[in-house]
């Protein structure tokens, strides 16, 4: 099934800044068409690529001051490509992290998922992260961490992942944080999901419940979201002006696709 992503991103620039951008769908997804363009009135940037280990696509360049449009589209056709994980994948994605104290939550999930296993524990934890949090867009801060969801039982789909991943990790099984574009979300935005490693592959977690699994376009992949941010920048100020992400399916199936989110389902 075809999908279609766009992002739209309009960027007040007050001096010369080095930016890095994370908005283009991964090396591993069957991209068909795809356009990204960096445009400051008539002055077209063209950005370095850059990918990281797990096929994250990063686009650095240097712009001058002013507003900077950045545009992407992308059609996505078919399944992704699923690389090979190492042994220092999995212990990397077994440690606590900025946002993934998995140290701090170690003896709440001994004692609320005592005996759990494998995808019953995925599930159990899922299911535990779901009822236990109240999506509440405005309200978390960027700075939140999986401690402070658990201990305020609000957030948005970043803070959701971020708890489930500490919360796996802690009952040692390895978990990574997945920046995506989501046809089906509402309301549309960035999303982001939990991954847990099991059996030597990788499960799609998403305890907001908001998407279909199967839906997914992966962006960015990593421990937390310090590593997934659709813009980091450096020496110098930047104001964001206007976002507008957007996904959908393009073709016949659409209405089809459901999730009950306890089956297994891998980023597709």
């Amino acid at each position: 099934m075809q999908r279609v992503v766009t992002a739209e991103m309009d960027l007040d620039l007050e001096s010369c800044v080095d930016l890095v951008f994370q908005i283009t769908a991964a090396q591993t997804m069957p991209v068909s068409t795809e356009q990204l363009t960096f445009r400051q009135g008539d002055r077209i940037y063209t950005a370095t690529e850059i990918v990281d280990q797990s096929g994250s696509r990063l686009h650095r360049l240097t712009a001058e001051a002013g507003l900077l449009e950045v545009r992407y589209e992308a059609t996505v056709s078919g399944r992704a490509t699923h690389a090979h994980t190492s042994d220092l994948e999995a212990i990397t994605y077994l440690r606590p992290s900025r946002y993934c104290q998995s140290d701090e939550v170690f003896s709440q999930a001994r004692r609320q998922f005592r005996g759990v296993e494998g995808h019953d524990l995925v599930d159990a934890v899922s299911s535990f992260v779901a009822a236990s949090v109240t999506y509440t867009p405005g309200l978390s801060l960027g700075t939140d961490s999986a401690v402070t969801t658990l201990m305020t039982g609000q957030g948005v789909c970043r803070d959701y992942a971020h708890l489930v991943i500490a919360l796996l990790r802690a009952m040692d099984v390895p978990a990574r944080y997945a920046a995506c574009f989501a046809p089906g979300l509402d309301p549309m935005d960035f999303h982001a999901v939990a991954e847990a490693y099991l059996d030597g592959a990788w499960y799609v977690v998403d305890a907001t419940r908001l998407a279909p699994r199967s839906s997914l376009v992966r962006i960015a992949t990593g421990r937390d979201a310090a590593d997934c941010a659709f813009l980091s920048y450096h020496g110098g100020h930047v104001g964001l002006e206007r976002l507008r992400v957007d996904a959908w399916y393009a073709g016949a199936g659409a209405a089809s696709v459901v999730d009950d989110h306890l089956a297994p389902v891998q980023l597709a």
